[in-house]
């Protein structure tokens, strides 16, 4: 199993966002979407129930891969599912 390394800057970033690392860890090991993007890195996300907002979000997770490691960049919540999901990509 790959080992997830979560950045300082993520660490903010899913604390200002409220975040969990758990949420973090099980979207980056297990999402539902893989998409590519800029300077090699890779967006894992996942369609989520938010218990604070009660909205469907989703949970996007930048990771840049690094051997066995994958290394988490930023992490954010959104409510904008539409704009990001592509139904014809799988994991």
């Amino acid at each position: 199993m790959k080992r997830v390394v979560v950045s300082d800057h993520a660490q903010f970033e899913a604390a200002r966002r409220q975040v969990t690392e758990e949420e973090i860890r099980q979207v980056a090991l297990g999402p539902e979407q893989v998409i590519s993007s800029r300077k090699g890195r890779v967006i894992h996300q996942s369609r989520i129930d938010d218990s604070r907002s009660g909205e469907r979000m989703l949970l996007r997770v930048v990771i840049e891969k690094r051997r066995d490691v994958l290394f988490v960049v930023t992490v954010y919540k959104t409510s904008k599912v539409e704009k990001y999901w592509q139904p014809e990509v799988e994991p």
